[in-house]
């Protein structure tokens, strides 16, 4: 017989499908995490709302020298956004592709999709060209590209990169959404779905230790840096739900990752805006 807390983590990762008698594969219908989880809570214990008096829970760090995150826990409608998911989920053409890494190929440890208005220049990262999708392809993502546009008053998004981690064995590496097609100091919004995963922040070494930046999807934890303080790291777990936006110099000074964490064992979709310069 388990023991009492094995029952309990065991019973808040079952799957439970909109309709009881509904067979589903695990890409069809992805669990739906517990939001409760005990580890879940101790997490998001060290990073209390502010402003209890805000109902999206919103949160804005200063990052210094021009750099700013806004966290939204609380951005999308959960009884809607868990049918967007689902959409998302099965109609969206994901595709794992061959990237290049310090002049070797590999998979992509994440499924993805592009999509942007057209006439833009191409986006191309890791000796990967991914095709462009019209937004009219799928009306759904201009719904939730007019409901970042009007949470973000002035923003003019027209590219959207689409990630989808089947379980936390998918990750994102250190990088720096630094592309020069964003400009010097673009506005990045990322909205997540599904399963809660860690958000991690790190600010870049001094440019007279600073190496190669690492190109997105590559592990650097066996590089040696330098030593850092509470302040140049910050945390988040996205919710299913939530917008988070990285604004300033944040791309030109900070890296940020998704790195793998084995009890996150649901799907998780993530919708990155980004404005691309003509």
């Amino acid at each position: 017989k388990l023991p009492r807390m094995a029952r309990a983590r065991r019973a808040v990762s079952r799957y439970h499908p909109w309709n009881a008698g509904e067979q589903s594969s695990a890409f069809e219908r992805s669990p739906r995490p517990a939001m409760n989880h005990p580890d879940l809570r101790a997490f998001g214990a060290a990073n209390p709302n502010p402003n209890p008096n805000e109902k999206s829970g919103k949160r804005t760090i200063d990052l210094g020298d021009g750099s700013e995150v806004v966290y939204v826990p609380r951005f999308l409608p959960p009884d809607r956004s868990w049918a967007w998911f689902d959409y998302l989920n099965k109609e969206i053409p994901w595709t794992r592709p061959t990237i290049h890494v310090f002049g070797r190929a590999c998979l992509q440890p994440r499924d993805t999709c592009y999509v942007a208005n057209g006439g833009l220049p191409k986006l191309q990262y890791s000796g990967y060209q991914p095709p462009a999708y019209s937004w009219d392809d799928y009306p759904l993502l201009k719904d939730i590209l007019e409901a970042v546009h009007k949470a973000l008053p002035g923003s003019s998004f027209n590219s959207l990169l689409l990630n989808r981690y089947r379980g936390g064995s998918d990750y994102v590496g250190w990088h720096s959404d630094d592309e020069k097609l964003y400009g010097p100091n673009p506005e990045i919004a990322s909205v997540s779905l599904g399963c809660e995963r860690e958000f991690l922040l790190r600010k870049k070494p001094n440019k007279s230790t600073q190496s190669q930046a690492p190109s997105i999807g590559v592990s650097t934890k066996n590089r040696k840096r330098p030593r850092e303080s509470h302040l140049d790291q910050h945390s988040f777990v996205l919710k299913h739900g939530s917008l988070l936006v990285m604004r300033g110099y944040t791309q030109r000074d900070w890296v940020h990752s998704v790195p793998k964490r084995a009890k996150a064992d649901a799907v998780r979709i993530n919708l990155t805006f980004r404005h691309v310069q003509t």
